[in-house]
C-alpha cells in the first residue's frame, strides 16, 4: 500500500521542514582541498542522497565539513588539538557546540531527532511560531530564548552567552549584513543549504552534518537510515494516479505553489501522486511561482486532493477558513 510511503514521506517533511522561500538547486560542493597543511584525509563520510555537503575525516576524529557556499568548517573533539598551518579560511569549531543561535527553523526538527536541544540556546522564532512541540515546550520553560529574526537577531542577547555557532538558512542572502555582523563580533556561521537539496531525502541526509558538530554521527547515521528504509520498502508500487495540488495563498491575494521540479513536487511524484501542474515554472533563482487564482482554479479544479501549506500561509482549521480567504475555492 502507498499509505506507508505517505507516512514515510510526511516524516521526511517532519525532518527536513519546509522553508518559506526555497532557492533553486545549486552546484555540489566541490571537492576539498584539504587542510592546507600536509595532512591527508583518513576517508570521506558516504552519501547517498545529499549534493550540497562534503565531509572528509582526519587522524584525530577531526571533520572537515564542506558546504556548496565553499565555506569550511573544522571540527575538533573535546579536547583535541587545532593541528598547526591549516588554511586560515577554514572555521575551527570545537567540541561540545553549545549556545547555538538557530535562524534556520528547518533544522531545529533535525536537533530533536539527534536529542540535541540542549545545545540550542536561541530560536530566530517565538514559542507561538513553533509547530514542533518540543521546540514549543524548550521556549515556554526557557531553555530556549528568542533571539530576534533572523534578519533582526539581538545582538547583545545572543553575545552575552558566547555562542559557539549560529546556523542560518539561505534566506540569509537577503540580509547579507546579517552573516557579516555576527562574524564580526566572533560567532562562525553556518548557512544551512539543505534547501537545495533535488531529493527530500537530501534534505534528510543534512542530519549527518549535524551528528558531525554534534558528536552524534552514529546516531545520525541510524536516523537517516530508518527513513531512507521507508522508501525502499514500497520501491517499484503502482502508482495511485491521483492528482495533488499545493499551495498557500499569499498576504498579497495570490496563489504561491512550487515549480514542476521542485521537492515538494517530487514527494508527492514518490508517494504515489502526480503533481496537477505540468511544467510550471521559469529560469528564475526560486522554487515557488505566484499564480492569479483564476489560472491556479482552471487547473486545480481538477485536482483529486489539495495540501494548503500551513506552514507559510497559515494553520487552517476547516474547509470554512479555506474558502474564506477567497470565495472561488468553495468550488
Amino acid at each position: 500500500m502507498r499509505r506507508a510511503l505517505l507516512l514515510a514521506l510526511v516524516l521526511v517533511l517532519a525532518l527536513a521542514g519546509l522553508s518559506g522561500c526555497t532557492p533553486a538547486a545549486s552546484a555540489p560542493p566541490a571537492v576539498t582541498s584539504g587542510l592546507g597543511n600536509d595532512w591527508q584525509p583518513t576517508g570521506s563520510m558516504v552519501l547517498s542522497y545529499a549534493q550540497n555537503f562534503h565531509v572528509d575525516h582526519y587522524d584525530g576524529g577531526l571533520a572537515l565539513v564542506t558546504t556548496s557556499t565553499g565555506s569550511r568548517f573544522l571540527v575538533v573533539p573535546e579536547g583535541g588539538e587545532v593541528p598547526a598551518g591549516i588554511d586560515p579560511t577554514i572555521t575551527v569549531l570545537q567540541r561540545p557546540i553549545h549556545n547555538v543561535y538557530l535562524a534556520a527553523t528547518a533544522v531545529m526538527s533535525l536537533f530533536i531527532a539527534l536529542d540535541a536541544l540542549d545545545s540550542v540556546r536561541f530560536s530566530s522564532v517565538k514559542p507561538e511560531g513553533w509547530y514542533l512541540p518540543e521546540a514549543k515546550a524548550a521556549m515556554v520553560s526557557g531553555r530556549i530564548s528568542y533571539g530576534g529574526k533572523y534578519s533582526m537577531p539581538d545582538y547583545e542577547l545572543i553575545l552575552k552567552s558566547k555562542p559557539d555557532l549560529a546556523i542560518e538558512s539561505s534566506m540569509i542572502t537577503h540580509a547579507p549584513e546579517v552573516k557579516e555582523k555576527l562574524e564580526a563580533i566572533g560567532i562562525p556561521v553556518l548557512v544551512d543549504q539543505s534547501s537545495y537539496e533535488p531529493h527530500p531525502l537530501g534534505r534528510t541526509e543534512w542530519i549527518k552534518l549535524y551528528g558531525v558538530l554534534l558528536g552524534k554521527e552514529s546516531l545520525a547515521e541510524q536516523v537517516f537510515s530508518t527513513q531512507a528504509a521507508y522508501l525502499d520498502e514500497v520501491a517499484g508500487q503502482r502508482d495511485t494516479g491521483k492528482t495533488v495540488a499545493f499551495f498557500h495563498i499569499s498576504s498579497a491575494g495570490y496563489v504561491v505553489t512550487r515549480k514542476s521540479g521542485d521537492y515538494v513536487p517530487k514527494m508527492i511524484e514518490l508517494a504515489g501522486g502526480e503533481y496537477i501542474f505540468k511544467n510550471l515554472g521559469d529560469s528564475t533563482a526560486t522554487s515557488t511561482v505566484n499564480l492569479e487564482l483564476e489560472q491556479f482554479y482552471a487547473q486545480a479544479k481538477d485536482a483529486d486532493y489539495i495540501i494548503y501549506n500551513s506552514t507559510i500561509g497559515g494553520e487552517l482549521a476547516d474547509r470554512a477558513e479555506l474558502v474564506k480567504l477567497n470565495p472561488l475555492l468553495a468550488d
